[in-house]
């Protein structure tokens, strides 16, 4: 029990500090459930699907207070959740694809934030309202969280390690990206072939640097 203590002492006092700098930004939060051992805690019956809010009425209840996240935070360990749908949404894929959808935008030069969990799934913010094009919805593993949904921002744990940011936002100036951008290169990522020995692979820049919908 004491080791746990010290834990959450100083692991709360870095999921607080993280919350205030997404707060301070004007990304609202929301407490979530946490990993004990292979277990998910934090409120009755909690989900053992993934962090889950521990608030009820959460969407509406998310904040940039200050004052309110210190209290939140102050106790127990709560994952840091973003509610997705009104500042931005978040598009949710295989590190596959992430990673080759991060090169086609690097390509291009449309600086992206773009965090990374630590079972396997890339996620990129974008402005919020943009459905998922229909050659996305189709492929497993990509997901659009929209109103209703949320994720687990760095540097939330999750049984089997953190949620960590790839590209922090404040590299990208705190804007999020056209989601027409976005999903555009995720598109060229999905289609991309294998690279061959030897060779390397082919993006159609042109579309996705004038972000024009195919």
């Amino acid at each position: 029990m004491q080791w746990w203590d010290s834990y959450r002492a100083v692991y709360g006092t870095e999921l607080r500090a993280e919350a205030m700098v997404l707060a301070d930004h004007g990304w609202a939060v929301v407490p979530g459930t946490f990993p004990q051992g292979e277990s998910w805690s934090g409120c009755p019956d909690a989900s053992q699907e993934g962090p889950c809010p521990v608030l009820d009425d959460w969407a509406r209840r998310a904040s940039t207070d200050c004052d309110q996240i210190a209290e939140w935070w102050t106790g127990l360990p709560y994952s840091i959740l973003l509610p997705t749908g009104l500042t931005f949404d978040v598009l949710e894929v295989p590190a596959t694809v992430g990673r080759r959808a991060a090169a086609v935008l690097r390509a291009v030069g449309v600086p992206v934030p773009i965090a990374a969990t630590p079972t396997g799934e890339w996620l990129f913010p974008v402005d919020a309202g943009e459905p998922l094009r229909p050659d996305l919805a189709e492929r497993a593993g990509i997901v659009l969280h929209g109103r209703g949904s949320w994720f687990a921002a760095p540097p939330s744990t999750y049984p089997q390690g953190s949620v960590h940011w790839r590209v922090r936002p404040s590299a990208c100036g705190w804007n999020l990206p056209d989601p027409y951008r976005v999903q555009d290169a995720l598109a060229e990522a999905v289609a991309q072939r294998p690279a061959i020995a030897g060779g390397g692979s082919t993006y159609r820049l042109a579309t996705v640097a004038t972000g024009v919908r195919s």
